[in-house]
């Protein structure tokens, strides 16, 4: 029997932690549910995962330059001759498949800056390709928000309906998808696959006060934000550097995490701000580098989603500078809704308040977060029964068509 030929497709290999993870924990469940199976990438970063997690990859876009802005002519046309290109090479990608799997992340949401005619576009060729060329596609626990921005929704919109299969990872993302008139009659909300990664042992408690992780994101606002994204970006940093220094006066160790490697220079600002042994910058490469970091911390603050669902994952309580309404949902949904802050109006003292109230109920907030934890597990757990059950039921169709054709 042929085995069955999957694809994943996504911002994969490209520097961010979350992306990565979500894949990797696609990868597990098809490794232990269909180990037969071949896998490939469509992907951002092929080389880097191909090195990492060992399938083949081929790079998403035909012109190398996708995600920086052209100015000269010649920039400019290679661009736009690219958009042609990628229609013939996403077709003849998603051909070769039976099944291509978009493994969680926000495709479906532009809380961030996003230009229509990148991810957005290539998404849709994907989904595209897939109703005519008969193979499925599943866009799996992914993340969706109400879009302003009239091409973008539109795209997204499509690509939504033309997919074989939707989960989504919080109930504000299917609201989102019904309210932009996708028929969410069938689809299941779950949690962000990264709740399936590998949990690290906490270890014992580092005594009182322990250290504290600090999650930074290179935030600028959201498409809606341009017009104040300096602004915004500024505010953001004055409020976390004084969180961070008041931390470090009072003795506390802190430990600074990314999630990109967009975040760097937020990183390089608050070292430079805040001259003290007691503030150090980790490098993380995973998301179960984060993981093994926060675990080991008494308290977290995150700002990206992918950190704090790595916090909570690691049971530490954590308090978010939230940018969107998928952080409240999941800060909501692991018991700590209270513990939120709005990353465009960091108001320090506010936060201040709020990381001391969060390290008052430390000790409830752990019992909490053990017990949401195994719920996360055992829903991801039906969420891959319910894939399998939907995407491989048999075989494949197109290997049923292959055989009735062969003499």
């Amino acid at each position: 029997m042929t085995a069955v030929r999957i694809g994943v497709f996504g911002l994969l290999g490209s520097g961010n932690l979350g992306n990565d993870g979500s894949l990797e924990a696609v990868l597990g469940y098809l490794r232990a549910e269909h180990p037969d199976a071949v896998v490939d990438a469509l992907c951002g970063g092929p080389e880097e995962v191909a090195a990492r997690f060992g399938i083949p990859a081929t790079r998403l876009h035909w012109y190398t330059g996708e995600y920086r802005t052209a100015s000269r002519t010649g920039a400019i046309a290679a661009k736009g001759l690219g958009k042609f290109v990628d229609v013939v090479r996403t077709a003849a990608w998603v051909r070769r498949h039976d099944v291509v799997i978009v493994p969680g992340m926000g495709v479906l949401e532009a809380t961030l800056p996003l230009r229509p005619w990148g991810f957005p576009y290539s998404l849709f060729l994907l989904c595209a390709s897939g109703r005519l060329l008969r193979t499925r596609v599943a866009l799996v626990s992914v993340g969706a928000a109400q879009i302003g921005n009239r091409p973008t929704r539109a795209l997204v919109r499509w690509s939504a309906r033309l997919a074989t299969y939707r989960s989504y990872r919080d109930a504000p993302s299917r609201d989102a998808m019904r309210a932009m008139g996708v028929d969410t009659a069938r689809d299941k909300v779950y949690l962000d696959l990264a709740f399936a990664l590998p949990t690290p042992d906490a270890g014992a408690p580092s005594g009182s006060p322990g250290p504290v992780c600090v999650g930074v994101m290179d935030f600028h606002g959201s498409n809606d934000d341009r017009a104040r994204a300096d602004e915004i970006h500024r505010r953001y940093l004055d409020g976390t550097i004084r969180l961070v220094r008041t931390l470090a006066e009072e003795g506390r160790q802190v430990r600074l995490l990314t999630g990109d490697t967009c975040d760097a220079p937020v990183v390089a600002a608050i070292l430079d701000a805040v001259d003290s042994p007691l503030v150090t910058a980790a490098e993380p490469s995973s998301l179960a580098d984060l993981m093994k970091e926060m675990a080991a911390a008494d308290t977290v603050v995150a700002t990206r989603y992918h950190n704090l669902i790595c916090a909570l994952k690691s049971g530490t309580p954590t308090l978010a500078l939230s940018y969107a309404a998928k952080s409240d949902a999941l800060m909501d949904r692991m018991g700590l809704g209270a513990y939120c802050h709005p990353a465009r109006e960091v108001d320090a003292d506010r936060l201040l308040e709020q990381f001391r109230a969060l390290e008052k109920r430390s000790a409830d907030l752990r019992q909490t977060l053990a017990e949401r934890n195994l719920a996360a597990v055992r829903q991801l757990e039906d969420q891959f029964t319910e894939l399998s059950a939907t995407l491989f039921p048999t075989t494949d169709h197109k290997q049923a068509h292959a055989l009735q054709e062969a003499p």
